[in-house]
């Protein structure tokens, strides 16, 4: 049944590219335009310095020190504290990637991984600030609400999940007690034991970012055009029909539905309505937290090449997006005298934007486009080596 399932699906989506092919294309150009403008560019340095920071033992020094908090709160290794901040500033879905690369590297168990990547994935500032508060509700001062509540509900989550598998017996190797001398030992050890030259890291820095963020581009694209077919064949009605039962008001099914399978698109649809702003910020809230199942369909991707499950992080999404929606519906309470002392006036012609977004709609496509040759020929550099060395043997 399951096969059976999977071939009538693909099955209909080639019809349905077939049938629609000039709305899939603008579709695909939308995703592509945004990966090559803001995603790829935005993520790269982070990505990039991430590698450099495992590779130079940073990571395992400032772990050491970390294990006196993260331990008490999050029940993982103190090397997740890495994960989390970083995860936290570059956006999804970088939470994932480092988790992996420590549960490969035997830095956590699996049960610590689950417990680590439920939480470590969240949406960036630059989204949260410049596309959301900005772009999509042209009112900068709502960026700081949708963040308090959005961070704070990964931070409850991760607090809850604490208790995902307590009894499990394996477990990392404690450093509650390391100082700064124990941790830089620590993080010396791990450089030597890593042994890659300066050169090699970087080429190898370069082309596991660039691999992922190819990747990340791709799962863009499919669901951009997932969701712009499932609006022109109709689809898209026949599964907002079943939120007639949530109380839901009409006009956020087809958003909410949209925002479901991808988080950007979704959004910026919901703000599109004349729903009262209270109600659109709960609906953002909880899209931000589930992070739409193209971010998950890219988290998956990441968490299949280790043994990490991805039933906790699912579960976890949606327990984020019910807290972030509750505590936007407290905090708002907060907000609102601040609001209505100084409403916002906006054209609703002009174009809003911020000197971050700017700097990427006219950097980002060269940016990209120069990495990507960066990455082709480090790689053919790197095959050629290894045909010379093998020619010797």
């Amino acid at each position: 049944m399951k096969t059976i399932a999977l071939t009538l699906l693909a099955s209909a989506l080639a019809v349905s590219l077939i049938l629609y092919p000039r709305d899939a294309l603008s579709a695909s150009l939308r995703g592509l335009d945004l990966w090559w403008e803001i995603v790829f560019p935005s993520l790269l340095p982070f990505f990039i310095t991430a590698e450099f920071l495992i590779g130079f033992g940073v990571v395992h020094g400032l772990g050491a020190l970390s294990e006196r908090f993260m331990r008490p709160l999050f029940n993982v290794p103190g090397c997740g504290g890495f994960v989390w901040v970083m995860g936290m500033a570059s956006g999804y879905p970088s939470g994932a990637k480092w988790t992996a690369d420590l549960r490969k590297k035997g830095q956590v168990t699996r049960a610590e991984a689950e417990r680590l990547v439920a939480f470590t994935n969240a949406s960036s500032p630059l989204f949260i600030f410049g596309a959301i508060a900005v772009g999509f509700f042209h009112d900068a001062s709502l960026g700081i609400l949708i963040a308090i509540a959005h961070y704070g509900g990964n931070f409850l989550v991760g607090i809850g999940m604490r208790f995902y598998k307590r009894n499990d017996q394996e477990r990392s190797m404690d450093r509650a007690s390391a100082s700064w001398r124990d941790a830089f030992s620590k993080m010396h050890q791990s450089r030597l034991e890593d042994g890659r030259t300066l050169g090699k890291l970087m080429g190898d820095a370069v082309t596991r970012s660039v691999d992922t963020l190819l990747m990340v581009g791709g799962f863009i694209m499919l669901f951009s055009v997932l969701t712009e077919l499932l609006k022109q064949t109709g689809a898209i009605h026949i599964f907002s029909h079943l939120l007639f039962y949530t109380g839901l008001p009409e006009t956020f099914h087809v958003p909410f539905t949209a925002g479901m399978l991808e988080l950007t698109t979704g959004i910026g649809a919901i703000t599109e309505t004349h729903e009262p702003l209270l109600a659109q910020l709960l609906i953002v809230s909880f899209i931000l937290g589930f992070h739409g199942f193209s971010i998950q369909a890219q988290i998956a991707s990441i968490l299949a090449e280790t043994d990490i499950r991805f039933k906790p992080y699912a579960l976890a999404r949606i327990a984020h997006g019910i807290v972030a929606a509750a505590l936007i519906y407290v905090l708002y309470f907060v907000y609102r005298p601040f609001q209505q002392q100084s409403m916002p006036t906006w054209n609703p012609n002009e174009n809003f934007t911020t000197p971050i977004l700017e700097f990427f709609n006219h950097y980002g496509p060269p940016i990209t486009l120069l990495m990507i040759m960066l990455m082709i020929a480090v790689k053919w550099n790197s095959e050629r080596k290894a045909k010379k060395r093998s020619l010797r043997v």
